[in-house]
Order: structure tokens, then sequence, then C-alpha cells
């Protein structure tokens, strides 16, 4: 069993400090295992970096392991992260009394050019987390299914996102098809409100289970919402219908 909350969440655009202590303040009244945040969740989608960064051993990471000891639950988002004069639009994944674990998302969104200020990341991580496998990844690799197929038998696949009001038909359909393919719970994670470039966002943060169904619907407010995710049905389900057993062996070149 996995007690996930998805906290949903308007950003101060390129403010750190207003960004990290709401979220500071919103975890020490959360009560689950994972509490997973949006992409960027201390600046909004900036492409800004040399501005607006922290590093590896910087403030708001120490805080944030701070939090993940004290209440005894892991925490993952993305956040912008200068290393070796290079800047990440790196996920994080914060577990107590482990090192923090990290993603740099790998399809960088050509649209605004996040490929000419960042840098993209290569693999996968897979976390292993009490006894569940969780493939992390951040909001346009939601389009490029390749990257997520489940062939390494993950459990919950989940996307932190800056997804807009715009495009979100095309959220929500992709999240339902990367559950189903995948034959595994897939959690999506996106921010509410206006950003510094008049992009609008609304939310739609949902769970779906390994056969499409939403266990959360998406919702559109500022909320802290739960949900409890069960390993074995989603195991019988998958030796029952023998669907991943039946997938195509590719490899991805870099």
């Amino acid at each position: 069993m996995l007690k996930v909350a998805l906290v949903q969440a308007p950003l101060v655009w390129e403010n750190i400090v207003a960004n990290a202590n709401y979220f500071y303040s919103v975890l020490e009244t959360v009560d689950a295992d994972l509490v997973v945040l949006p992409e960027m969740f201390t600046t909004g989608f900036t492409m800004n970096p040399a501005t607006n960064y922290e590093t590896m051993d910087g403030a708001v990471l120490q805080k944030l392991q701070a939090i993940a000891l004290q209440k005894n639950f892991a925490i993952t988002g993305s956040l912008i992260i200068k290393e070796n004069n290079q800047f990440y639009n790196r996920l994080v994944f914060i577990a107590p009394n482990n090192p923090v674990q990290h993603y740099d998302k790998r399809h960088l969104f050509s649209l605004v050019k996040e490929q000419d200020v960042f840098t993209a990341g290569k693999n996968r991580l897979l976390v292993e987390y009490k006894e569940w496998k969780i493939c992390p990844l951040v909001c346009y690799d939601l389009r490029f299914p390749a990257f997520a197929r489940n062939n390494v038998n993950y459990d919950l696949l989940l996307y932190v996102a800056s997804w807009p009001e715009k495009r979100i038909y095309a959220w929500d359909s992709l999240l339902k098809a990367r559950a189903i393919e995948n034959m595994t719970y897939t959690i999506g994670v996106n921010r509410i409100g206006i950003d510094g470039y008049n992009a609008n966002y609304v939310g739609h943060s949902q769970v779906v289970d390994y056969m499409g169904e939403y266990l959360v619907a998406p919702f559109n407010h500022e909320a802290v919402v739960y949900t409890t995710l069960h390993k074995e049905p989603k195991d019988k389900a998958i030796a029952k219908l023998g669907f991943l057993y039946d997938q195509d062996i590719f490899s991805l070149e870099s």
C-alpha cells in the first residue's frame, strides 16, 4: 500500500522564497507516504534559469530533506538546478534517510526553446521506495511513450508538470494512454494560476489506475488530494491479461 498526496498549487512567478515557504507550510500538514509537487515548483516554468536556480546542496533541498525526515515521507517535484555550470530542469526524489535521487528532464520543450537554456537528461530514473518501483518523469516527457515504456516492471508512473490550459485535453488523454499501455498506476500533478508569460494553468492533477479508470478525477482548484494505491490487484491484472508480455522489444538512442 502506498498513500500519495498530490499538491496542486498556484506558483509565484520566479520567487523561490515565496514558493518554497508555501510548500514548506503545506508539507507540514500532509500525512502520506509520498508527496508529489509540480514542475519547477520554486519558480514556475521560466526560461530564466540564471536568476532562478538552486543547487543540490542549497537551502531548499536541505529544508525538504529535513521535512521528509521529520514527517517520514518522500517528496518529489522538479526545480531548476545549476551543476557544473549547466542548468537542469531536475526532478528530485527525497526520501527519509536516503541520498537525494534525481532525474533530469530528457524531452525539453522546444516550443519555448527550453533546450536553449537547459541541458537535457539522458537516462530514466527508477526509484525503489517502500517496495514500490516508481518511474518519475517531467511534463513534456508525457508525449513520448517509448521513453515511458514499462519494460522494467515498475509499479507507478508519475509526471510533474506545468501543462497549460490550452492543451489540457492532451494532458488528460495522454495520462490515460500511458496508464493503459503500461498497465500501471499513473499520476499527473500540474499547477494552477497564470505565469509570467501569461499562460493559464487549470491543474487537472489526477490518478489513473492500470486499466485507465480514475482513482482521482481531474480537478482544477488549489488542494492537497490523497489516494491510496495497492500493488496486488495491479499485479493480478497484469498476470491475467498478459498485455505487457506481448510488447515489442526495442532500444532508445541517446
